[in-house]
């Protein structure tokens, strides 16, 4: 097997701090060793610099190419997601912190919610704002989305309700979605526009039939503080949240559920998730599934980002560091060409990671056992027994995170 030669070759020249480096230096001292141009760490990314105050959410546009950004210096910017140069000035309109933006899945329109109480439309192209301002919530307006088909807008409120509003005309439809003993932190439409999921500050995570604004089912009852953050997978069949009780759950979103156990890890809150389990030592923000429902990217208090393999729970490789604070927002890039896409912090910059090199170029393995190498080809099976292993830091020589592989 060529596979140790291969990263022994480029072993001198890893960053001296990379976990590599750590565990692999010793166990080789004949190597040759580079005396000067090492890094310290492995680079953390874009940074988008250009707010004044603590950045609240961010999410990309849906071809990738652009990440919008909104703050608590009551602005929203749009920024290249290659470059990390801001595009056009600041959008501004909102009277408060800027809690939450969205793109419109046609990526025409960008939405925000506020603690103006307010909900606005935005031009992506020119950053104008479309009409008047969406009013109705008696409080904050902490999290907005949009309809898969970019006709309606989702908003969740520190006044315990649910909105559902037309795009077009920013007018409300039907009642409030009412249930919620306290703040509604997160909302999110499932894939087929037909449910809507929310969290809340009562702890719990409760789904909506979009259309009638009543409740399905029984409360997701298992978070023990705080729900911050929730998302559907992209197949709609479960849904991911982050809690203050620093830990990420995954549910069946039609039983309500919890599937398997708790990923922990986090040392804080975990406030944003979007698809990946455990790792985080604080409160779990934020959370994110991948556009192929395989991966969960979480976001924390802790000031990590985590990736979780969705199906196993298992973290997959060292957490993202470089945060010097809370991270409130991750998200995935729609082509997943970035991993953890872009992350935010208090520190008032933005960061965009590559977290998985090059993951469909590379040797991969499939969630069967099988490796695969380029063009589709099967080159080995591995029992499931073996599969927990195959992340373990002691086979960083042969398998960096992601399971990747270089053949």
């Amino acid at each position: 097997m060529s596979t140790p030669h291969l990263y022994l070759s480029a072993l001198a020249f890893s960053p001296v701090r990379s976990a590599i480096s750590k565990q692999a230096m010793p166990k080789f001292r004949r190597l040759p060793i580079a005396v000067a141009g090492k890094q310290e760490n492995w680079p953390t990314g874009l940074h988008c610099r250009g707010h004044t105050a603590s950045v609240a959410s961010v999410t990309f546009s849906p071809d990738s190419g652009q990440i919008v950004s909104g703050s608590e210096d009551k602005t929203i910017r749009v920024w290249d997601a290659h470059s990390g140069s801001q595009i056009g000035g600041p959008l501004e309109g909102h009277t408060d912190t800027v809690w939450s933006v969205a793109f419109s899945p046609d990526g025409g329109w960008i939405v925000s919610g506020s603690e103006d109480k307010t909900i606005r439309l935005w031009d992506a192209q020119t950053g104008s704002q479309i009409g008047t301002p969406f009013e109705g919530h008696t409080d904050t307006v902490g999290s907005v989305a949009f309809s898969p088909d970019s006709r309606w807008i989702v908003s969740g409120s520190n006044d315990n309700t649910i909105r559902l509003w037309d795009a077009h005309t920013g007018f409300q439809i039907g009642r409030s979605f009412e249930g919620h003993t306290d703040t509604v932190l997160s909302v999110a439409f499932s894939p087929d526009g037909r449910q809507i999921v929310s969290g809340s500050d009562d702890n719990t995570i409760r789904v909506w039939d979009a259309h009638t604004g009543f409740q399905i089912g029984r409360s997701f009852e298992g978070h023990t503080d705080t729900v911050w953050s929730v998302a559907f997978s992209p197949d709609g069949r479960q849904i991911v949240s982050g809690s203050d009780d620093n830990t990420i759950r995954v549910w069946d979103a039609h039983t309500g559920s919890q599937i398997g156990s708790p990923f922990e890890g986090h040392a804080d809150s975990v406030h944003s998730v979007a698809f990946s389990p455990d790792g985080h030592t604080n409160g779990v923000v934020s959370v994110a599934f991948s556009p192929d429902g395989r991966w969960i990217v979480s976001g924390s208090d802790d000031k990590t980002i985590r990736v979780w393999d969705a199906h196993t729970g298992f973290q997959i490789g060292s957490p993202f560091e470089g945060h010097t604070d809370a991270v409130w927002s991750v998200a995935f890039s729609p082509d997943g060409s970035f991993s953890p896409d872009t992350s935010h912090s208090l520190c008032n910059d933005l960061k965009l990671y590559d977290g998985v090199d090059d993951w469909k170029n590379l040797v991969k393995v499939d969630f069967n056992g099988w490796i695969i190498g380029p063009e589709g080809r099967l080159l080995l099976w591995i029992q499931s027994y073996y599969h927990a292993f195959l992340y373990s830091p002691k086979n960083a020589l042969v398998i960096p995170r992601g399971g990747v592989i270089s053949v």
